[in-house]
């Protein structure tokens, strides 16, 4: 844990969600973390620019 920074998402839980949803897990594990990196370096960008 870094304070004031996004790490990342908790994958198990968006896996789980995922099912919930009826989505394929299998597509979901695959596309998951590449929607998490993006996710992750625009919201540290936010964070960094003081719009966090």
């Amino acid at each position: 844990m870094i304070p004031g920074a996004v790490l990342g998402w908790d994958m198990g839980a968006a896996l789980a969600l995922a099912q919930a949803l009826g989505i394929n897990t299998l597509i979901a594990a695959e596309l998951l973390p590449e929607i998490e990196a993006v996710m992750v370096r625009k919201l540290n960008e936010q964070i960094g620019d003081g719009h966090g």
